[in-house]
């Protein structure tokens, strides 16, 4: 994990949020960075690398084939995690009650 990811990690762990997370789960034949399966949510948190136009296709594409199995995807940068962590966990859980109506 980065530790854009380990910092998130610290916040999701163990039912903290009131919700179960994975990390580095398997769903299909990818590795999401987290999952919430109740809400069927995935977390990704990107790095420098996904601002390349071919990475940012094979993303694209990756959202939908997840998208297509219902599943929900919601992204941030590493940047955005390291400077503003809490911000990103009040995101998160606007996101599940979003998911819950």
């Amino acid at each position: 994990m980065t530790s854009a990811e380990e910092m998130l990690w610290e916040y999701l762990r163990n039912n903290q949020l009131g919700y179960k997370f994975r990390r580095q789960h398997p769903v299909h034949y990818f590795i999401v960075d987290f999952y919430c399966h109740q809400f069927k949510l995935v977390i990704e948190v990107d790095g420098g690398y996904h601002n390349s136009k071919q990475q940012k296709i094979a993303d694209k594409e990756r959202e939908e084939l997840l998208e297509f199995q219902d599943l929900h995807i919601i992204r941030f940068t590493n940047e955005e995690v390291i400077g503003n962590v809490k911000g990103i966990i009040q995101r998160i859980l606007e996101k599940i009650n979003e998911l819950k109506l």
